[in-house]
C-alpha cells in the first residue's frame, strides 16, 4: 500500500461515522432543514392572493333639493289660560306674569301639563326664548332679568318631570317688542317658528 493512502484510510474510517452521527447531534429541527429547503426549491413558489379592495365611499347626499322640515308633533290638548298661547309651528308663548316667572295657579297647572308631555313624548332639546320689557337703558340688567324669568320657567318644567339638562335658556334681554314674553319651543318645533319667535 502506498504511504499516502495509509494515512488517508484512518481519516476515511472516522469520516463515515461522523457523517452518519451528524443528524443526531444537530437535532431533528436542524436535520430536517436541508430537506425542507430542497422541497421548497423543488416546488414552484405560489404567490399569495391579493387582499380585497377597500369598499368604495358612500354616495354623497343629494343637495339639489331643499331639506324637508321635521314633522312637528301634534300639540297636546291642554287648556291654556289667559297669558298663554299655542304657536302655529309648535310651542307656546307666555306673556305677562307667567313670563315674569310668577305664573298664576292656572298657568302653573298648564305649564306642569306641558312639562309632563315634553318629558314623556319628546326627545332632544327644549328651548326657552326669554325677553323683557325693560329696563331700556341697561342692556345687562335686561338680559339678567330675562335669564331669571327663563330659570323660573325651567324650575316649573323640571318639577313636572322634564330633565333640566334638556332645557336651553336663551335670555334675549330687551327686544324691539319691549314686552315680557317667553317662547317655549319643543324639540320638534321647526326653524320657522324659532325665527318668528325671535325679534
Amino acid at each position: 500500500m502506498r504511504p499516502r493512502f495509509r494515512l488517508l484510510r484512518p481519516l476515511l474510517l472516522l469520516a463515515v461515522p461522523l457523517a452518519l452521527a451528524q443528524p443526531a447531534l444537530l437535532g431533528p429541527a436542524q436535520a430536517q432543514q436541508p430537506a425542507t429547503q430542497q422541497s421548497a426549491t423543488q416546488q414552484p413558489a405560489t404567490q399569495p392572493l391579493p387582499a380585497d379592495p377597500p369598499p368604495s365611499a358612500p354616495q354623497p347626499p343629494d343637495l339639489s333639493r331643499p331639506p324637508q322640515p321635521a314633522e312637528a308633533l301634534p300639540q297636546p290638548a291642554i287648556a291654556l289660560p289667559r297669558g298663554m298661547e299655542a304657536l302655529a309651528g309648535g310651542g307656546w308663548r307666555l306673556n305677562g306674569e307667567a313670563a315674569r316667572g310668577r305664573p298664576e295657579a292656572a298657568s302653573r297647572a298648564a305649564l306642569t301639563e306641558i312639562g309632563r308631555w315634553l318629558a314623556g313624548r319628546t326627545e332632544g332639546r327644549v328651548t326657552l326664548l326669554a325677553q323683557v320689557a325693560g329696563p331700556a337703558e341697561d342692556a345687562s340688567a335686561a338680559r339678567r332679568d330675562s335669564l331669571a324669568n327663563g330659570l323660573a320657567l325651567r324650575q316649573i318644567l323640571e318639577a313636572a318631570g322634564l330633565d333640566g339638562t334638556r332645557i336651553d335658556i336663551r335670555p334675549l334681554g330687551r327686544t324691539e317688542e319691549a314686552r315680557d314674553s317667553i317662547v317655549l319651543l319643543p324639540p320638534s318645533a321647526n326653524r320657522q317658528t324659532q325665527s318668528q319667535a325671535r325679534p
